[in-house]
């Protein structure tokens, strides 16, 4: 494992940006997110194929502005990218593990959590990076080792804020983060925080976009 330190930079909603050792690994850089989340990136990670998740256009400036640089996302995503990126786009599930721009990333999970019942489940994926750092995508999946950081989907229509402390309290990270936040608003931003923080048991902490933070 690198004993280097890592540095998180949040970006809006549920993207984030590891950085370590001049290398870039970017999760997630969807819709919502700013149009140059993925610049510069080394390799970039795609949990699910939804817009606020997955989005072609970022993803494009992310691959075109480093011709190095790699994605790896499940199957879904990866049909609407690999033509336009021969040989630079991985297929990934759940068990499987790989090595990104000198990150090592373990993959966890398998479908995205229930909207509502009528609404048919597609698939998830979440990525456990250096053993360290855990994005769960749009799922509550708790992976079958230790996070020292989890990064939190805290607020989304397919969640309440019970299943979001219950969450930390099951997965037991030393720090929660919140993202997957673009529609909670500062009325209830606090409420979060304070539930969240006095219930989970873990630390607890959120990031403005730009925001970064040394784990």
């Amino acid at each position: 494992m690198n004993a280097s330190p890592l540095t998180l930079v949040k970006k809006t909603h549920s993207c984030v940006r590891l950085e370590r050792d001049g290398q870039v690994l970017v999760i997630d850089p969807g819709g919502f997110t700013e149009d140059d989340a993925a610049v510069g990136a080394d390799a970039i990670l795609v949990t699910h194929e939804h817009p606020d998740h997955f989005n072609e256009a970022r993803l494009r400036a992310g691959l075109e502005s480093n011709p190095a640089a790699q994605l790896w996302t499940l199957r879904s995503v990866a049909e609407q990218m690999s033509a336009a990126f021969p040989g630079r786009v991985h297929t990934v599930g759940h068990g499987d593990t790989f090595s990104a721009a000198g990150f090592e990333v373990d993959v966890h999970g398998e479908l995205h959590a229930v909207i509502h019942p009528d609404i048919p489940r597609i698939t998830n994926i979440g990525f456990l990076v250096d053993g360290s750092v855990f994005h769960p995508g749009d799922a509550l999946t708790v992976p079958d080792r230790p996070v020292d950081t989890l990064l939190l989907p805290v607020m989304a229509p397919w969640n309440k804020i019970s299943e979001v402390i219950d969450y930390v309290r099951e997965v037991k990270p030393r720090r929660a983060v919140d993202v997957h936040d673009a529609l909670l608003t500062d009325l209830a931003r606090p409420i979060y925080d304070n539930q969240i923080g006095a219930l989970g048991g873990a630390g607890h902490g959120r990031l403005a976009p730009g925001d970064s933070v040394r784990l």
